[in-house]
């Protein structure tokens, strides 16, 4: 069994979202206590070990699940902000934020050009 590592910018930002887990009781486990407290092992772990955090908790911050989850050839970097992501086509260079942002920009563009030319080509 292959279990993910992470280094420690990742791991930071995962032991910020074991507190969004439904199971973290002001840091102990709720699936692990059995009548004494225990610590979350997520919180402290630099691979990934929960089950529950991998299924539930961690495709809530989609750029961290991408960088960790998926296999380097399916996961691409923004052109604009940097930030991993999982393409939906081979042709994708955004991530979603920004594509939507690039799509707004390009359309502006397109119709003010339309709009110089129309009125340079007029009567």
């Amino acid at each position: 069994m292959n279990i993910p590592r992470m280094n420690y910018c990742q791991y930071r930002k995962a032991r910020r979202l074991t507190h969004e887990c439904c199971n973290n009781d002001n840091g102990n486990c709720l699936l692990l206590d059995d009548g004494e407290e225990c610590i979350c092992v997520q919180s402290i772990s630099y691979s990934l070990l929960c089950r529950w955090f991998k299924a539930a908790v961690l495709p809530l911050d989609t750029a961290l699940y991408a960088e960790i989850m998926e296999r380097r050839d399916n996961v691409k970097r923004c052109v604009v902000c940097g930030a991993m992501f999982t393409p939906k086509s081979n042709r994708a260079k955004y991530c979603p934020v920004c594509a939507v942002r690039m799509r707004r920009r390009k359309e502006a563009e397109r119709q003010r050009k339309r709009y110089l030319l129309s009125t340079h080509l007029g009567p």
